[in-house]
């Protein structure tokens, strides 16, 4: 499929493969350095996609924070942020939350088809609700991503988002952050689920790079032919 958005995943993991523990605060698996290279990024890209469960879990603003990258997007005609984006399967979702109350862009919400009048009774009146199809279709998504204008995605979570986009081949590249300590909770939420991943021990993923930004160290892997060097 061509006719969709380059898609960047983007993720930050413990040693032993964990985005979060069981507590209720928000792990903080980076230092502020690399936040810096993530808001860099985010100012680069026209829309950025979290899970519905994240926007629960850690009520994310996803905003870009530097007033001097906004003002760089405003300049270039664009909003300040990059238009903001999720996929919900149940309709979960609180009007309230940062992602919805936050940011002079626009927000569009993927739903599974069950849910559709669930999810636009519940934030019809602030965001663009899709049907995306029962079970969710995430070609589908990206195709009207696309079709809205969007050329660059970026995917920030959570796992189940990480595991349909690989899954699904529809990655074009993947930034991993590996933090320098271990979770070491079996519970709390891992970087990707189980699934039948294109790359595996007879087809390794491409490592284009590997940065160490203080005590972390990002590893940026191509994962299709459209990687951008």
């Amino acid at each position: 499929m061509t006719n969709r958005p380059y898609i960047l995943l983007s993720c930050a993991a413990s040693l032993d493969g964990y985005i979060d523990d069981n507590t209720s605060e928000r792990l903080l698996l980076s230092n502020d350095a690399d936040f810096d290279r993530v808001d860099e990024v985010r100012a680069d890209y026209d829309a950025i996609l979290v899970g519905a469960n994240t926007i629960r879990r850690d009520n994310p603003r996803l905003l870009v924070r530097s007033e001097a990258r906004r003002d760089a997007r405003v300049a270039r005609g664009l909003t300040a942020t990059p238009t903001k984006v999720t996929i919900t399967r149940n309709g979960d979702l609180s009007p309230d939350a940062q992602f919805f109350a936050t940011g002079d862009t626009d927000k569009v919400v993927y739903t599974a088809s069950s849910a559709f009048d669930k999810t636009q009774q519940a934030v019809g009146a602030i965001a663009d609700v899709v049907d995306a199809g029962d079970p969710v279709d995430f070609h589908r998504v990206v195709a009207d991503l696309a079709r809205r204008g969007i050329s660059k995605l970026m995917v920030e979570g959570g796992g189940s988002m990480h595991t349909e986009f690989l899954t699904t081949g529809l990655a074009d590249e993947l930034h991993l952050v590996v933090a320098p300590f271990f979770v070491g909770d079996s519970d709390a939420p891992r970087f990707v689920k189980g699934g039948a991943f294109p790359w595996n021990k007879d087809h390794r993923a491409r490592l284009a790079s590997a940065t160490q930004i203080q005590d972390v160290i990002l590893l940026r892997y191509a994962l299709s032919d459209r990687f951008q060097a």
